[in-house]
């Protein structure tokens, strides 16, 4: 016996192969969209931006 139950032959992977699509580009866009905000002119210069470039200390 099988802990996961029976094996039902349903092509699970044929049917939502259109929402794992989508959730592709919906990722990328995101993506995308975060990169485009980061290199943006407001937030160029902030703290939390991980592309910003450290400020120099003057001692």
């Amino acid at each position: 016996m099988s802990l996961l139950g029976k094996k039902w032959p349903v092509p699970v992977g044929k049917t939502v192969w259109p929402f794992y699509a989508a959730g592709v580009v919906i990722l990328y866009g995101v993506n995308a969209a975060a990169n485009a905000s980061m290199n943006s002119a407001e937030f160029k210069n902030d703290p939390r931006n991980p592309h910003a470039k450290p400020a120099k200390k003057d001692h």
